[in-house]
């Protein structure tokens, strides 16, 4: 027999019931639709010290080590805590309420094809005065600031930076405050400057399409950082396009044309240098299993000639590919600001592209720009975060 309890002194309306066998718990919170889980799931995902390491959260057991019979007993709640004992083990096992509705996985199926995350928010040029900006001293030495600005770089997948100094390899120090530079064969960082004789189109004075950068890497570097020393030039705005929003318009427009680009792979390259040949094989638009869009590689001067596509469906990828470039080009998606000396701009280069106007040969235009990796960015800011709830708490 299974004991149901809650707590007459909690005011909200919390209750959790088990099925016949235990095998299922399903939790019930306020007015909330009810969410299910297995006995398994929350034996393997139980938090006490015997199942994962108090340090550094990691788990001391393996999946053979919960037995293939699990199930609940008994369950209670009290407060914002579900208290479970599971069987064989007679094991009991506490929960926060907020931590598992915030990690439920009994929910609908999810929308179609090229989901995004609840956790970012795709944006046109209507976020051109929304830019997400902050002061480089404010966010070096202020903790809050810098969790502020990473949470909004997170969400739309820029931002810029202004006040900083203007001194060569300042772009390190951006990187520093959240992650590590990721090396390539441009070094540690490159130069932006024009050029004669220019192994990469960047160097130059002309303009460029809106592009991610080195998607012939694999795995691409998934953050760039672009840093102003010197900015005297016309023209040379930069630009950024989010190509999460790119796609969400492709979908609308002709669902096959968008599940062209994200069922077959592209090709992309890069050979403009001795010694250096890169290439990889990714689609365009990029899926996980689940259907949830996690990845833009969109760069024409670096698409090699695409041969994953078959006979049938190629002149509707290219169709697909034509459009797609379209829409990333229109003035309406473009958000547009000018880089001043000691100012920088950081892009998630998963997702955002960018781009940059002409400008002329007079006067002077100098930009540092450098790699790092989206892990490190989202770990800091984390980390942040969890230190913000410990003060709260």
């Amino acid at each position: 027999m299974y004991i149901i309890q809650s707590s007459k002194m909690v005011i909200t309306m919390h209750k959790i019931d088990l099925s016949e066998n235990g095998r299922i718990a399903t939790l019930m919170v306020d007015s909330t639709a009810p969410v299910k889980f297995h006995a398994i799931w929350l034996r393997d995902n139980a938090w006490d010290s015997e199942t994962r390491a108090p340090g550094n959260g990691q788990r001391l057991i393996a999946l053979r080590d919960i037995p293939n019979d699990i199930h609940i007993e008994v369950a209670k709640i009290e407060d914002q805590t579900v208290t479970l004992t599971f069987q064989p083990e007679n094991k009991t096992v506490e929960y926060d309420i907020d931590w598992l509705v915030a990690h439920s996985y009994d929910c609908a199926e999810k929308c179609a094809s090229g989901w995004v995350s609840p956790d970012i928010e795709t944006w046109d040029a209507g976020l051109m005065n929304a830019v997400p900006v902050a002061d480089f001293a404010e966010i070096q030495n202020n903790p809050t600031g810098l969790r502020d600005w990473l949470r909004k770089v997170a969400r739309y997948g820029f931002g810029k930076l202004i006040g900083g100094p203007i001194e060569d390899q300042s772009l390190m120090k951006v990187v520093d405050m959240f992650g590590y530079t990721r090396e390539t064969n441009y070094g540690m960082f490159f130069e932006v400057r024009t050029e004669v004789n220019p192994t990469n189109l960047a160097y130059t004075g002309l303009g460029l399409q809106a592009h991610t950068d080195n998607p012939y890497r694999d795995p691409v570097p998934s953050i760039q950082v672009l840093y102003c020393l010197e900015s005297s030039a016309a023209g040379g705005e930069n630009m950024v396009v989010d190509g999460f929003r790119a796609a969400e318009r492709l979908r609308e427009e002709n669902p096959e044309w968008f599940d062209v680009l994200s069922k077959y792979c592209a090709r992309f390259e890069y050979a403009g240098e001795k010694g250096v040949v890169l290439r990889s094989r990714r689609p365009m638009i990029e899926l996980s299993p689940d259907g949830e869009l996690i990845g833009i590689r969109f760069n024409n001067r670096s698409t090699a000639a695409i041969t994953d596509v078959p006979f049938k469906d190629m002149a509707t990828y290219y169709d697909a590919y034509r459009r797609l470039g379209e829409i990333i080009d229109e003035t309406a998606m473009e958000v547009t600001f000018r880089l001043n000396p000691g100012e920088c701009f950081i892009v998630d280069n998963t997702r955002v592209l960018h781009a940059r106007k002409a400008y002329s040969g007079a006067g002077t235009r100098w930009l540092q720009g450098c790699y790092a990796d989206k892990d490190g960015l989202l770990s800091t800011l984390a980390s942040l975060e969890a230190q913000n709830q410990e003060v709260a708490a």
